[in-house]
C-alpha cells in the first residue's frame, strides 16, 4: 500500500488554489521539490563515490 501511495498523482495547482493562506502555499511548493532534491543528492553522492573508486583503481 505504501508503494502505491508514492505513485499517486498530486495536483499542486489545485492545492495552492484551495490554500487557506500564503504559508500553506509555500509549504506545498517546497514539499513538491523535496523528493527531487533528495534524488538529486543521492545521484550526486553515487557519482562522486564511483568517481573516487575509479581514481583509486578499484
Amino acid at each position: 500500500m505504501y508503494i502505491i501511495s508514492l505513485f499517486q498523482k498530486v495536483d499542486v495547482a489545485e492545492k495552492i488554489k484551495n490554500a487557506p493562506d500564503s504559508a500553506y502555499q509555500i509549504g506545498v511548493v517546497i514539499g513538491s521539490f523535496i523528493p527531487f532534491l533528495i534524488l538529486g543528492g543521492i545521484a550526486l553522492w553515487m557519482y562522486m563515490r564511483a568517481k573516487k573508486r575509479d581514481e583509486n583503481g578499484y
